[in-house]
Formats: structure tokens, sequence, C-alpha cells
């Protein structure tokens, strides 16, 4: 198969013709058709991922058709259009059973445990568990924007962050996961505060239901500014972008009683960012972090889909081929197009 492949952290990957993969007994191998290129792909490019073995290809972001079926697997057949997950669970583990396999104990991940979708091919396991079903209608390159950034986005703004219509919601950082939950919070009635320092993006974040904009670089003091729009605070702030100033401010603009949702993430250098712990204490904020979604929790999110009242092609931007994905990875701590960018030629 063609895929990306590098053979040291932070050095460029080159393309590169590999083993096609087969599916283990419990597993499936994806005919690849789209997949996202996301900035968690730049932090394990960068080493900054544990279980990332070199050689390695990225990619976890993914919709395609399933190639091949594994003699256990009961669900699926060649030919069936699916995405997953870029958390998938064991069906073992207490998580597993508790219908939490977002936070499996023996969770694997496409792109960072094994070799992901930057590929031709990708090989899935307990496919009866942890593959999701695609609409006839949904286009393989929405189904591939949802994997991560908006799944994650619906399960930190509708299951953690436990939003209802009127709250004031801010979202720091507008890249794909902020867009996806600006769009959701707006959806299920919430009042939206979108923050980030480009104008272009905040633009985007009104279209998709933001009712007010802050600037972050052009403010003294992002968390007054939020302060003065919501009139005392975010009930729910979520940071989207993962940076030690955006996790702050996220906390710092919440209102008594509110909850910050981590979705971004904080690795490297920025793994233990600052906290006001006194107002957290005094004003007994929240504190919770989001990791994907389950893939049975996919029917809600596709039913508002189905229904109109969610729009995710709208948070599509590029599409382009395998070989330009390369210098988008590698540009990923430097720039980030608007909307998603989609690998769908191969």
């Amino acid at each position: 198969m063609k895929a990306v492949l590098f053979e040291r952290f932070a050095q460029a990957p080159q393309i590169a013709t590999l083993p096609d993969p087969s599916p283990a007994a419990h597993g499936v191998v994806i005919k690849v058709e789209a997949t996202g290129v996301c900035r968690s792909d730049w932090h394990g490019w960068m080493g900054h991922d544990p279980d990332i073995e070199l050689p390695h290809v990225p990619g976890h972001e993914l919709a395609g058709t399933v190639e091949a079926v594994g003699k256990d697997v009961q669900r699926w057949k060649v030919g069936d259009r699916v995405t997953v997950p870029f958390v998938g669970g064991c069906g073992s583990c207490p998580e597993c059973h508790a219908g939490q396999q977002q936070v499996c104990h023996n969770q694997f991940q496409p792109g960072f445990t094994h070799w992901g979708s930057f590929a031709e091919f990708v090989a899935i396991h307990q496919a009866d568990l942890n593959l999701v079903a695609l609409p006839e209608t949904m286009d393989f390159v929405t189904a591939a924007s949802l994997g991560c950034r908006f799944a994650t986005s619906f399960r930190a703004v509708v299951d953690q962050g436990r939003v209802s219509a009127g709250q004031w919601v801010c979202v720091h950082g507008c890249g794909g996961v902020g867009l996806s939950a600006i769009m959701i919070a707006s959806a299920l009635g919430a009042n939206v505060v979108a923050v980030d320092i480009a104008e272009d993006k905040l633009a985007l974040a009104r279209e998709l239901g933001a009712t007010a904009t802050v600037n972050a670089g052009m403010v003294t003091n992002v968390a007054e500014a939020v302060f003065d729009i919501t009139n005392g605070g975010a009930h729910l702030s979520l940071d989207a972008l993962g940076h030690p100033e955006t996790c702050f401010n996220s906390i710092h603009n919440l209102r008594r009683r509110g909850r910050h949702v981590q979705i971004g993430l904080m690795l490297a250098e920025h793994s233990t960012p600052q906290i006001p712990m006194a107002r957290v204490i005094a004003h007994e904020l929240e504190i919770l972090g989001s990791h994907g979604m389950q893939a049975h929790r996919y029917d809600a999110m596709l039913a508002m889909i189905q229904a109109g009242k969610l729009a995710p092609e709208r948070l599509v931007g590029q599409q382009i081929s395998l070989e330009e994905s390369i210098e988008a990875l590698m540009a990923m701590d430097r720039f980030q197009s608007v909307g998603a960018t989609v690998i769908n030629r191969f």
C-alpha cells in the first residue's frame, strides 16, 4: 500500500510502499477514502506520544469502506461504509463494560498505538465494538472530520460539559475542535463566546453560531473581556487549543460553579500548565477532561446531523493529496487553515 512514513521524530516523512495490513480475528481492514490532518498527528510526529514506535504511519481521523473482515467479526461485511472513534476499546476491561471505551485500560489508537490512516489501508481492532456505520447521505470527507474533532467536541460539550439552553459557553481556539464545539453548543441553545487570535476564524465562528467573539491578541485581559460579555463569566468554558495560556484563561473566565473542559492536548513542555487553584476552590469550579467519544454515542450525534441541526461539512477546509499531507503535517504548529484539512486523494 501507499502510505506516509516517518523513521525519525521531527524529520520529514516520506511517501513509501508498505505491506498491506491483515485483519485480526476480531478486526477489519478499512480502505481509507478520507482522513483528517490533526494537531494530534503533529504531536505524534514530534515524538510527544510514548506509544509510537518507529518507523510509523500517522493518521487517526478516518472514514472508508471495509476491505477485509476477521473470522470472529459478526456485525460488519466487506463494502460497509464506516468510520471509527480515534480511541478504540478492548471490550474486556471495567471501563469498556461500563460503556466508557474512550478511557479503556487497553485502548488502541490508529496512528499512535499502531500504523494509522495516512495510507490506503488501515487495520482496526475489535470491530464489533468500535466501528460506526455511516449514513448513505454522508460523504467520506465529512465523515473523516467526525472521528476526532467533531466527536470529541460533542462529548466535551454534551456529556462532559452538560450544556443547557441559555447558558454561556466560551470556546478558546477556533480550529477544527473549537469550531465544532461552537456549532454544537449553539445548536443546543447555548450562547457562545469564541476566542482566537485570527479574525478569519472568528468570522467563521460567528457564521457557525457564536454570539460574540474576542480577539485574544487585541485585548489586555481575555477573562475580563469574557466576563463583560457574559455578565459574570461562562457557565462552561473549553480549551480547544491545548496551550498553558488558553487553559488558564478558560478556567479564569468561569463564573462561580462553572465547568472547564480541557480538549486540546497538553504535551511535552505544556504538560503541567499553571492553574488558578485558589479560584477553583473558592468558586467551586469543575475541571474536566474529554478524550474522544465512544462508538455507541455516535448515534446521538449522527441523529442531529441527519436532522439538519449540525452541519459538520461546513467545517471542512482544504482537501489535499497524500503527498501534500507531509507539508500539512509538519506545518501544524505554525499554521492551521480555517476548517479541517482532509486527505481524500491517495
